[in-house]
């Protein structure tokens, strides 16, 4: 239990056909809202910090904090790099402490993503101590500030996927398939269900080796969710739900006390709002009972 790989947790959930979620967090207050939503739960977890925050904070700073809600938690936690594009912070964050990193070199050409994806893997594999997620095609939307048009976005090809896996030896695996990071402009967004089944079962066939993960999770529909589980997805990014229950419990909280000056009580409806989220990603994913 406790500290963990994502590829440790993520093998066991896509084998007992749940998903986990990955919650992106940018303050200690939403860290510890996510490490406590899952201790009531009883559900496996990987908290996630993208490039930004991670600079901002410090990544040492955020590994402590890490280390000190996970080494005492009853359940399975990670720790995990979200979207970085510069191999040198990867090995850094590696260093550091996370438990998970994500060399995303998806929009270079095939070889070079390959290679930049090689090196952290062979690295971190050396240090024993992190998993490494890897990413073929590219997801619209924003993440951290990086921008990607939809008209830019390109889908998995799943025969590269197969290529991609066996020669930077990936841990995780991130296929495009039509998700988008933010907020989707449509009730039902177009995701090729048919293109992420075939990479599981061209990768996985044999047996689980490389889990699969699905990125841009806040606002797919429940039975997509569903779906994308049953076709072999076990880690769910999950960004902009909690960017979104952070600023909205802050704003209501000051528009009602609005002569009130007291840090400690946003704090605690931020973390009220955090709990509640995470908590309905928890019964989504299937992840509840599961640590």
């Amino acid at each position: 239990m406790s500290i963990q790989t994502a590829k440790d947790i993520l093998i066991e959930a896509t084998e007992g056909k749940y998903a986990v979620g990955a919650f992106n967090i940018t303050n200690l207050i939403q860290m510890e809202a996510v490490v406590e939503a899952h201790l009531d739960h009883r559900a496996p977890l990987i908290i996630q910090t993208s490039v930004t925050p991670s600079q901002f904070l410090g990544k040492e700073v955020l590994v402590a904090i890490f280390r000190t809600l996970a080494e005492s938690a009853p359940i399975p936690i990670a720790l995990h790099l979200d979207h970085c594009e510069d191999v040198n912070y990867c090995k850094q964050c590696a260093d550091a402490g996370y438990t998970n990193i994500m060399i995303d070199a998806s929009k270079q050409d095939l070889e070079e993503n390959i290679r930049q994806t090689k090196e952290v893997v062979d690295y971190c594999h050396r240090l024993g101590t992190a998993s490494v997620e890897g990413e073929l095609g590219t997801v619209s939307g924003v993440e951290d500030q990086v921008r990607v048009a939809e008209d830019e976005a390109l889908l998995c090809n799943p025969e590269q996927a197969v290529e991609f896996v066996e020669q930077t030896g990936v841990d995780l695996f991130a296929p495009a398939i039509g998700t988008a990071h933010g907020v989707y402009k449509t009730a039902n967004p177009k995701v090729d269900f048919e293109r992420f089944g075939k990479i599981f079962r061209l990768i996985n066939g044999q047996g689980v080796r490389i889990p699969l993960v699905v990125h841009g999770g806040t606002g797919l529909p429940l039975d997509y969710v569903r779906k994308l589980i049953g076709l072999g997805g076990a880690k769910f990014n999950v960004s902009t739900d909690l960017k979104h229950s952070l600023i909205d419990a802050t704003y209501e909280y000051i528009r009602q006390h609005r002569d009130e000056y007291n840090p400690g009580r946003i704090d605690k409806e931020v973390k009220k709002a955090i709990h509640a989220k995470v908590s309905y990603w928890i019964d989504m994913l299937g992840s509840a009972g599961k640590a």
